[in-house]
């Protein structure tokens, strides 16, 4: 179901709100680059300063005009288990094909609590469940173990955005879940090396602003072409590496997209927009690729 190419979604706003006309052009982008699907209210959309009505109204927007052209993976996981369950239940009632749940970050649960947290949302929802271990900003990653024990005592819970910057350990959750069982990339930079030991896809910061390249290289990599893909790779990792160092993931993104015109910079505290100085060497970085 997940194999191929989702782009997380920035959320451009304008005067504090969720900037429609914006967001449904960014997505008809996708649609039109080829993505697979994308992923609504992740952490590149912002997820941690939006309110409840405000996150299903993302989730809600990213459904219509995705259109059933493409697949919307909703981010409906939380910190608290009730909250994920809410968010997860009206993202299905509103028609997402599958969730995104995020490892529930600052509590910092024992791995049963994890297995407990999972299990108990996805008894509570028919959409197909991503795991999504991120230990930099969660502190705490899904252990090998507890994944292979959702894997396969859930019937729903059928995948793992893997964003811990670890190749070995897409080969030890190789070795550890069902073969149906699918990896995706949680790192740009990490996706030739992830989907070179059994990954079969990425979720992806940079498709905001090049979806085209970051379908192509999946694509070849899933075709088994790693000469071509390796070039892609080394052609735009400054780039893809750029995006994620200048500044936290969103602000370096949105950014981009809007010095390409398309959004406005407007983030929501306590992100705040990137310095002048950083500014500068992003529209030099984005100059060097002829996206500006």
């Amino acid at each position: 179901m997940f194999a191929g190419t989702f782009t997380a979604l920035i959320t451009p706003f304008r005067d504090g709100h969720l900037d429609r006309d914006a967001f449904q052009a960014l997505i008809e982008r996708q649609i039109a680059a080829g993505i697979t699907g994308v992923v609504p209210v992740g952490t590149t959309g912002e997820s941690p300063t939006l309110d409840s009505d405000e996150h299903l109204a993302v989730v809600k927007a990213a459904v219509e005009f995705a259109d059933g052209k493409i697949k919307v993976l909703a981010g409906s996981g939380a910190n608290s288990t009730r909250e994920a369950i809410h968010l997860t239940q009206a993202a299905e009632a509103m028609g997402a094909d599958a969730s995104l749940q995020v490892c529930p970050y600052y509590n910092k649960p024992s791995q049963e609590g994890l297995y407990q947290h999972y299990k108990t949302v996805a008894e509570n929802t028919g959409l197909p469940i991503m795991l999504y271990s991120v230990p930099g900003r969660s502190v705490i990653e899904i252990g090998i173990e507890t994944v292979s024990r959702l894997a396969n005592d859930c019937d729903n819970i059928v995948a793992n955005k893997e964003a811990g910057g670890s190749v070995d350990r897409v080969n030890q959750l190789v070795q550890a879940v069902p073969e149906d069982f699918q990896i995706l990339s949680g790192d740009d930079p990490l996706t030739l090396p992830f989907m070179s030991c059994g990954a079969v896809g990425l979720v992806s910061v940079a498709s905001n602003l090049i979806p085209e390249v970051m379908v192509s290289l999946v694509n070849r990599c899933l075709e088994g072409e790693y000469g071509e893909a390796l070039e892609l790779q080394k052609r735009y990792y400054p780039l893809l590496s750029g995006l994620m160092s200048l500044d936290t993931n969103p602000v370096p993104i949105k950014s981009a997209v809007a010095l390409q015109g398309h959004c406005t910079s407007e983030l929501r505290l306590p992100l705040i927009p990137l310095s002048d100085e950083k500014t500068e060497s992003l529209r030099g970085l984005l100059k060097t690729y002829g996206l500006l």
